[in-house]
């Protein structure tokens, strides 16, 4: 049983994607209590649709994919917020129309120009093929967020519990929403290598919704999370390797049958 689910780690490319994934999935998993609180999980589906024009641009212009598609993930969130702001239509509403227009303009832009960058390992990703400068780069982003998630972790569940009485103690709510749009930003972009456009939406929402489920304290709340998402990580590498299937909807499939 041990050599079973050894293995699979005595391979280089088996070890990047087991350490990388485990991070994106700590990252994802926190980050997801704060989306549940907050009712934002459809941001995190408008965020991660939205940085695909970004991708194509920065291919487009040589510039690190991961700047393109944060800078196209603050600007869906800034039109949603601008639109939401100033239109009579409701925010959900609005979420769809903008993230279904920048997804279907990166769609086009994608189509048109000539990459390595296989359309499918965009949208599902490839955690098997992460090379070590993406592993590097995904340990540094994920690593981040996981840090500042940790550090004031106090001050947005605060906000997002409560934004009026989080008012009332002098805290300025629009750096917090900021801080938190950033963060789910570069939180995506860490993932989307490993687990593409269309599955990190589910790494972002489920965690925190067996947290939530499962408990009733913060605390709790997030160690639940955390732990179901490196389980289901940990467990979809090696039956992956084992059953020879796409790693990335594996643990997508696990961490749906922990909520089930």
């Amino acid at each position: 049983m041990l050599d079973w689910i050894i293995e699979p780690l005595s391979y280089a490319f088996m070890q990047r994607a087991l350490i990388s994934g485990l991070f994106i999935a700590i990252a994802c998993a926190i980050f997801s209590c704060f989306l549940i609180v907050k009712g934002w999980s459809l941001m995190g589906d408008a965020i991660a649709h939205a940085v695909l024009p970004g991708i194509a641009i920065a291919h487009m212009t040589h510039l690190p994919l991961s700047i393109g598609a944060t800078v196209s993930g603050l600007l869906c969130a800034s039109a949603i917020g601008y639109l939401s702001r100033y239109s009579r239509v409701k925010p959900d509403t609005l979420m769809g129309i903008v993230f279904s227009g920048m997804f279907a303009v990166g769609l086009v832009l994608i189509t048109h120009i000539h990459t390595n960058q296989h359309i499918l390992h965009i949208l599902f990703g490839n955690i098997l093929g992460i090379t070590t400068a993406d592993f590097v780069e995904t340990m540094l982003i994920s690593g981040s967020c996981i840090i500042i998630l940790l550090i004031k972790r106090r001050d947005l569940m605060a906000f997002c519990f409560d934004p009026i009485h989080t008012a009332t103690l002098g805290m300025n709510n629009a750096r917090m929403q900021w801080m938190l749009l950033i963060i789910l930003s570069l939180t995506i972009v860490s993932a989307l290598k490993a687990a593409g456009i269309i599955l990190v939406i589910a790494l972002l929402i489920t965690p925190g919704a067996i947290g939530f489920l499962t408990t009733k304290t913060w605390d709790h709340m997030l160690v639940i999370a955390v732990g179901t998402a490196g389980l289901s990580t940990l467990l979809g590498v090696i039956f992956s390797y084992h059953w020879d299937v796409a790693t990335a909807p594996l643990i997508v499939l696990i961490q749906t049958g922990f909520f089930c």
